[in-house]
């Protein structure tokens, strides 16, 4: 394994549209596998492929110790309710914010056996798979549909 370059906000490939993945790879699980280590490195707790430099629809989450997610062309297929919480980004050094997101959401994507999911996540997990899923479209969350507003002392 290997860390990856992280890269950050400024540079093109983080608002470009990411590629769908036709076929699991050796090349796609060594990029799994190296955006694992570079996230956990990196003391985040989601990587999106855009954010090494990779225009590929591949995301690893990981909100609970050990328990990664990766998913490959993940879709967002229903959510639901509201939350506002703390968001920031690995892209972003030393910006955070308060951002609306949805409570839960249910995303499908293929895992590194080929095999197609569906997972529901709530809290924290529904806000990463947003947060990631949103850099496969090029999206950041600091952008204005996310809403954000700066954090205050009271938050």
């Amino acid at each position: 394994m290997a860390l990856l370059n992280i890269v950050k906000e400024g540079d093109p490939t983080l608002r470009k549209i990411s590629r769908p993945v036709t076929e699991i790879t050796p090349r796609i699980l060594t990029l799994l596998d190296d955006m694992t280590e570079t996230m956990r490195h990196a003391d985040g707790c989601g990587l999106a492929a855009p954010q090494v430099g990779i225009l590929r629809r591949v995301v690893v989450i990981e909100v609970e110790p050990g328990k990664v997610f990766e998913m490959i062309n993940p879709k967002i297929v229903a959510f639901a309710g509201h939350q506002e919480g703390v968001e920031g980004c690995l892209s972003i050094p030393g910006k955070a914010g308060i951002t609306n997101r949805p409570a839960a959401v249910t995303v499908r994507y293929t895992d590194r056996e080929g095999k197609l999911m569906e997972l529901r996540g709530t809290e924290l997990l529904a806000r990463a798979i947003c947060h990631e899923t949103d850099h496969l479209d090029g999206k950041l969350f600091i952008d204005e549909g996310i809403q954000i507003r700066p954090i205050k002392e009271e938050d």
